[in-house]
């Protein structure tokens, strides 16, 4: 006999109804000796067995408790009390797995709440928890959407290297990879370590970004994407920041800036929409803990709607295209910053916008999802296409409401001698990115590319708060637990 997991008993019980079938599961509760309530993690429903505890040994029943593991066999009866329209009438229960009960005190399993914090610490269990199991399902339809869409829009899934020569970013905060003993490094003649000698013969890091790499292959394959882990050495403790987190990075030859957002916009769209459209049991929970956790909030920083209508919005509003001037006019003449409400104030055009007033002109001033567009080239990266202004270049940014930027990418810089002065201003070394230079002296083309990072996005639709409770082991300073 097949095994069915709990979602599909749920969703098809009328072709199982008054049949004998087999389940499995974890129990979440077991009231009065009588009603088991097993959970397989293919929902956050749990399915009802009935056991009439005079045709089980009594040995059975005491070893069934909060967190067992169960098989059960039994018939699918309509029920007759409140909350599930089937059950099960146990005919055979074995005992899988039994809890060490004295243990399980300590533990999150055990029916009461717990913080969010204590959830962490026990990260190896809290997937059986109802908020972390609709977290982890909602994760995963949004990887499994990400390469739907991309699928249907004929791109072609690149696997870019996690070990690299290469900075993408410039930013230099990146874990370094040796197969050096630490305790006896070998040296130059001028004292520096000497990574000649080492595995690769040369220093390497674990990548930020797979996106020089993503380009050459987009010059062959014409539109591509990468998503796989990518890593910050960033010495941060925020909600928002993770030391390994994962990456969706689109690049399309023939592509301009304008191109560029539209692929942003409907990327994004098609997601949201796919999750509301597959997620809904889970989508309603996190919607109800969404509700009960603005309550705890003072009145003027709670949302303005809920989870679920703030993902439909998303999807039904075209995005705002404001470019960063007309950006900076708006933050310099708002009430906020003329009172000095800003952490960070805003002075003059040129500033590098914080997550504070990305947030502003999304939920405040425009009220809707924003792209922002032409930012000054002094405070983007090398790749960015330099305007014909020579002061702003060709970069884009997806501002969503809650987060701030959801999405960062750019109209690449196609033309070699352009590229090369930008990197001579910026201190990147040509002879490391030689292979990148090529891409632009044979057939270089327009085009363009994004990223985004999977955890902002989950964090957006699950109405999550902290970037680590939407990861499964959050790897964070000083902690690299589990």
């Amino acid at each position: 006999m097949k095994k069915q997991t709990i979602k599909e008993v749920l969703k098809d019980y009328k072709k199982v109804l008054h049949h004998d079938i087999t389940v499995y599961g974890w129990v979440r509760s077991f009231r009065a000796n009588r009603f088991i309530a097993l959970n397989d993690g293919s929902t956050i429903n749990n399915l009802q067995i009935v056991v009439d505890f005079e045709n089980f040994d009594e040995a059975i029943i005491k070893n069934i408790s909060t967190a067992s593991s169960l098989k059960v066999v039994g018939e699918v009866v309509e029920s007759q009390g409140a909350g599930q329209s089937v059950e099960i009438i146990a005919k055979k229960i074995i005992v899988l797995g039994d809890n060490f009960t004295e243990e399980l005190q300590s533990t999150i399993l055990q029916p009461k709440k717990h913080s969010l914090e204590k959830l962490r610490e026990q990260a190896h269990l809290r997937f059986r928890t109802n908020l972390f199991g609709a977290v982890f399902r909602v994760r995963h339809a949004v990887s499994f959407a990400v390469h739907s869409f991309f699928n249907q829009n004929q791109f072609f899934y690149i696997n870019t290297p996690v070990i690299t020569g290469a900075d993408a970013e410039g930013a230099g905060e990146m874990f370094g990879v040796t197969n050096f003993d630490l305790n006896n490094m070998p040296k130059t003649e001028e004292g520096e370590i000497d990574f000649a000698q080492d595995f690769f013969g040369k220093k390497t890091n674990l990548t930020v970004s797979g996106q020089l790499e993503g380009e050459t292959a987009a010059m062959g394959l014409g539109r591509i994407y990468t998503f796989g882990p990518t890593f910050r050495a960033e010495n941060s403790n925020t909600t928002r920041h993770l030391a390994e987190f994962w990456m969706i990075e689109p690049e399309v030859a023939f592509n301009n800036l304008e191109d560029n957002i539209d692929l942003a916009e409907d990327f994004l769209k098609y997601v949201i929409q796919y999750v509301l459209d597959n997620c809904k049991d889970d989508l309603e929970f996190l919607d109800n803990r969404f509700a009960e956790e603005q309550k705890t909030k003072p009145e003027k920083e709670r949302a303005k709607e809920g989870l679920i209508e703030k993902l439909q919005n998303v999807v039904a509003k075209r995005f705002k295209r404001v470019s960063y001037t007309e950006a900076i006019e708006i933050l310099l003449n708002s009430k906020e910053n003329k009172k000095g409400k800003f952490a960070y104030p805003v002075e003059s055009w040129g500033t590098d916008l914080q997550s504070e007033h990305e947030r502003y002109l999304v939920e405040k001033h425009f009220e809707s999802p924003v792209v922002l567009f032409d930012y000054p080239k002094e405070i983007k990266a090398f790749y960015m296409k330099l305007n014909d202004d020579n002061k702003t270049v060709a970069a884009m940014d997806v501002l969503f409401p809650g987060i701030g930027e959801i999405i960062g990418g750019s109209e690449r810089e196609a033309r070699l001698d352009v590229l090369k002065q930008k990197m001579a201003d910026m201190h990147v070394d040509e002879h490391e990115l030689w292979w990148y230079l090529d891409t632009r002296k044979f057939g270089s083309v327009p085009h363009a590319g994004f990223g985004l990072g999977l955890e902002r996005l989950v964090l957006f639709v699950t109405g999550m708060t902290n970037i680590r409770d939407v990861i499964p082991f959050p790897r964070t300073p000083k902690s690299a637990e589990f």
